[in-house]
């Protein structure tokens, strides 16, 4: 059996139409949601999101066959209030939060550590910035595979499960960031 062999890499303006397809796949088939535009303006327009700022990224991961398989964003733009718990907006505050946006591999591609390498290369490109304090990410646990995914790769740091009254089912997480020299700083402090 052969194994497709895939790429990751930044995306350019000729990749934004296949990104674009990736991400809108994911939240009409995986979230159910269809597009929210509240939610999801930035599909529509991915190169105003994370092309043009410069402390923005969108990568793209690409088979062997040149197409579009996967994609990773990162902004600065922290969690807002509302939707999100207020406390959430306080600990992540735009500017200083690399939020991670976007990771969705396309299905007949997972498993494959497609999105562990989006990630770790969005994780790079946030430590290379040098003004990012922390990483952020929110997920819905009800898409299969995503809340273990990313169990395995940072600290939840609010379940809306758990919410009094039942919030959102949202569950919030924060990555570790690798500096410059290999430290690490710990959920919500920045490395010494």
């Amino acid at each position: 059996m052969q194994v497709r062999m895939y790429s990751v890499r930044p995306a350019t303006a000729d990749d934004l139409d296949s990104a674009r397809s990736v991400m809108l796949d994911t939240v009409y088939h995986d979230f159910g949601t269809g597009y929210v535009p509240r939610w999801h303006a930035d599909i529509v327009d991915p190169a105003a999101y994370y092309l043009a700022p410069a402390r923005h990224t969108l990568l793209v991961a690409v088979d062997g066959d040149g197409q579009v398989v996967g994609t990773g964003a990162l902004d600065s733009r922290g969690p807002q209030s509302p939707p999100n718990p207020p406390r959430l907006a306080e600990r992540y505050p735009s500017g200083t939060t690399a939020q991670l946006r976007r990771v969705y591999v396309r299905p007949g591609h997972r498993r494959r550590g497609i999105a562990r390498e989006l990630v770790a290369r969005l994780l790079e490109f946030a430590a290379a910035d040098g003004g990012y304090r922390s990483v952020y990410l929110h997920t819905d646990p009800a898409v299969p595979g995503a809340e273990p995914f990313w169990r395995s790769l940072g600290t939840v740091v609010h379940d809306e499960r758990e919410d009094a009254g039942g919030g959102q089912s949202v569950v919030h997480f924060e990555i570790p960031l690798k500096r410059t020299g290999g430290a690490v700083g710990a959920p919500g402090h920045a490395a010494a």
